[in-house]
Order: structure tokens, then sequence, then C-alpha cells
């Protein structure tokens, strides 16, 4: 043996087992920041329940159709034809006729199916695509009023009160349309002659209630003002809601399970019971964010209301559609919620038009802001593809909110002083030992959000994350 071959030393390999190693605690990637949690403002809810007391809505609301697509057409529930204004008051027998009187019309791009001016005396629901609404402007241009998708309708004064339409309305993708024409609604009429005069009662209402509501749909207020004397002072009252809206809380809950024997024994240098506990609150904390975004009975996304849910223009989030967002949101907006990926479109678009958003530290993290509301990133709101294999790439949705009870925006809700409380609003609780000595230790956390008013929270749908611009200067041919 060679003396390059001799060891002349104890080894790092053996010299490891005398030496104390350096740990971390455990790992997580599903942790997230969580900014939604972090934002919202919380409100103590004793009782388990918080009632939202709003005013009156003496005019009903516009809400979007439920369309069916199948291979024999578009259909959808008769009743459903409610959720426009107009038709909510009409009888029964008048409601079912019509809605069998639906023809289904597919529509190529670019094509006009009203012009301003022309009496088309037609009612069409897009079953499926989008089109714009233009109105000639004073200064002679066509303007954009309005973006309509699929659920959404058009044509409904000019069907009833047959008269020429003030809008042009033209498909900015293929569309599927459901249409009733003025002469299909006058064959119902003839069918059902004794209805005829409940029908125009019904239309009458409507447009005598449309003159004494405002814009939110609630009874205007009787005031007067000026400097002329002798004028009668009128009479008024606001009127409540008689069903108000009520949100229980919510819970997330599930049992920790820790071997005494490993609790006993392997405590260094983490303890190994808290270390489950806190890897556990970290996945309910993640759950209760999903739950506030996506749950059917209280989360963000199935509260918004129709009159507050816009459609992207051309697809990629672009500066002028978060400026729409803004606008109907315009009652001290907090901050934005997106998708990361729809965040970096929403950049992307920036960067082609040459105006990149400006960049603030919040809690220590760079974030970036747009007309200075912070666009915050929430993987909860999921990315819907219809390639399986990659759910990063698709269509999402960009929350805008406005939080506070004293700005009637958005809250969280929560009870605090539970019993077993180890942090405001979630309870450990030893179940516990079985007969192998395991212990078993109940987690819940309680939890719900409300939207105070309408306008408190807007939606931009449609937003596609996947695109990006091809620049004249990327290639350059190689001579």
């Amino acid at each position: 043996m060679t003396d390059n071959l001799l060891q002349r030393s104890v080894t790092t390999t053996v010299a490891r087992n005398l030496a104390s190693t350096t740990k971390t605690s455990p790992k997580m990637m599903s942790i997230t920041p969580r900014w939604l949690l972090n934002m919202l403002p919380w409100v103590q809810v004793d009782g388990g329940t918080y009632r939202v007391n709003r005013t009156k809505i003496e005019l009903p609301k516009a809400q979007r159709i439920d369309i069916e697509l199948s291979a024999g057409g578009a259909t959808f529930a008769p009743e459903s034809l409610r959720s426009v204004p107009m038709f909510s008051g009409l009888p029964d027998a008048i409601v079912s006729r019509m809605a069998n009187r639906f023809r289904t019309e597919e529509v190529a791009l670019g094509s006009r199916v009203i012009s301003e001016g022309e009496d088309r005396s037609k009612f069409f629901i897009i079953a499926q695509g989008q089109v714009e609404v233009l109105s000639q402007g004073i200064h002679g241009s066509n303007l954009r009023i309005a973006l309509l998708t699929d659920g959404e309708y058009f044509g409904e004064t000019d069907l009833v009160l047959d008269r020429p339409s003030d809008v042009t309305v033209r498909t900015i993708t293929p569309c599927i349309l459901l249409t009733l024409s003025r002469d299909d609604l006058d064959l119902v009429l003839s069918e059902l002659s004794n209805l005829r005069a409940e029908f125009q009662r019904a239309i009458d209402q409507h447009q005598e209630l449309q003159s004494t509501v405002n814009r939110y749909g609630e009874r205007n207020i009787d005031l007067v003002s000026g400097f002329a004397e002798n004028v009668e002072i009128p009479e008024t009252f606001v009127d409540y809601s008689a069903t108000p809206r009520e949100y229980s809380l919510s819970s997330v809950q599930t049992v920790v399970r820790v071997h005494t024997r490993v609790s006993d024994l392997y405590n260094g240098p983490y303890d190994q019971l808290e270390e489950q506990m806190r890897l556990t609150i970290e996945g309910i904390k993640e759950r209760q964010e999903w739950e506030l975004i996506n749950s059917s009975k209280f989360g963000l996304i199935h509260s918004v209301d129709p009159s507050m849910r816009i459609s992207t223009r051309y697809g990629a989030p672009t500066p002028d559609d978060l400026d729409e967002l803004l606008a109907l949101v315009w009652k001290k907006p907090a901050f934005f919620l997106a998708h990361p990926k729809a965040i970096a479109a929403f950049e992307r678009e920036c960067t082609w038009r040459g105006v990149p958003p400006v960049t603030q530290s919040l809690f220590g993290t760079p974030v970036i802001t747009w007309r200075g509301v912070h666009l915050l990133p929430c993987d909860k709101l999921e990315v819907k593809s219809r390639y399986q294999s990659n759910q990063w790439y698709g269509t999402t949705r960009i929350l805008l909110l406005r939080v506070g009870e004293s700005d009637q925006g958005v809250v969280g809700l929560h009870q605090s002083g539970i019993p077993g409380e180890i942090m405001p609003s979630l309870s450990a609780r030893l179940m516990g030992l079985d007969s192998l000595g395991v212990a078993s230790y109940l987690l819940t956390l309680y939890f719900s959000c409300a939207v105070l008013t309408d306008d408190a929270l807007g939606v931009l749908e449609n937003v596609e994350v996947g695109y990006y611009h091809d620049y004249e200067n990327k290639k350059q041919k190689v001579k």
C-alpha cells in the first residue's frame, strides 16, 4: 500500500456521527402569502350569525339567465325569464309560452344584429359568445357603452314597446343567440287573449316603477332645494328590506393525531406536536382563503352582483379593462385580487403599451399597483382550461374590493373567545387517547365573509392568461 492511500485521520464520514446537525422546521410548498386574509377587516360575530340590513329594493335587478348548450341547441328554464326586470311581473302562462317561442341562431363574428334607428323589435339572449353595444356619440362616432356575454340579453324594450332601437349591437366573437321576435310575442298574446290586459298592465307598472327609483333600484328620497319661498316641503321615509340576508359562520375542521411515543421521545430541537399543529393550521388557513373566494354560499365570486360583472375586451387583461373595473368599484377601492398568471398577463399588456405599473412595498413585499390600487396575487382564483394537462393556462377572473363596515364594503366574519382558542376563532381541543397511545386533537376554524352593498365588489371575467405579444424585433435574420 502506497503512502498516499494510508489513512492519516478519522474520515469526515464517520466524524459526522459525533456531530450535531443543524435542522430546519418542516417546510410546505402549499403555503401562500394569503393576502386576502391579511387585508380583510374582521368583524366579531356574537351568536354565530351576521345580519346585513339594507334598504328595500323596489325594482328587481337584472340577473343573468342560465343557458344549457347541447347538440340540440340552447335551452333555459322558462321561469328564468323573470330575471329580465321588464318580464318579472308577467303571468306564469305568458312566461311559459314566451320561453317556448325562442329560436336558436348562430351568428358569425362581426355581424350587426341590431342597427341604431332601425325597428328590429327582437329580444336576444346570448347563449354563447360576446357582443358589443354601440351608440352614436354627439361627435358622430360610435361609442361602446357595454360589452355583453353568456347569459346576458338585450332588446327587451324594443320588443315590448315596438319602437326603433337606440343602440347598435355587433358580435365580437362567433355567437349563439336565442331570439324572440315581436311576431312571436303577438302569437303568444293571441293564444292567451284573456291575459293580454294583464301583460300590458305588468309592462306599464314596470315603467312607472322605473321612474320612481334610482339606478340602484331603491326608491328616490323626495327632497326640495333652492331659494324659493312658500314651497311645500315633501314628506318621505326610507324603507328597509323585509328579508335581510344573514350569514352563519362556516367552519373548517380536522383531527390531528400524534403518537405519545413520538411526542415524548423526539421533541428536540422541535416540538413534534407543535409542528404537527403548525403545518395543519397552515393548511386550514389555505382552505379558509379558498372558501372565502369560491364557496357557493358566501364566496366572493358567487357574491358579485350581475351589474358588477364585466368581461375583458380582447381576452388578455388590459389597462382599459382594469380602468373599467375601477369605474364600477369607484367608491374607495381597496385592492385587486388576481391569480399570479393574470397579473403576469396584465404586466405584459402594460409592457406592450409602454406603461409599466408602479411597484410599491406592502408589508415588506414588492407589489404592483394600477392607478394606486394594489394588485394582490392569489392562486385561489382558479384558472379554467380545456387542457386538463395544464391548469396554468386558460381563463380566470380579477376581483376588485372595497372593504370595511364603515365604507359599506366587504368584511370577514369570525368569533373570537371560543373555548380552546389558540388564535382568533381557531380552537384546538384534546379529544383523548386511544388504546394504541395515539392522542387526537380537534382543530376548528369558524369564519365567513359578507358583502355589505352590491357596489363593494366587482369582477373582470374571461381573463385570458396565455396570450403573449410577438415583438417585431424579437428575431433577426442571420445573414
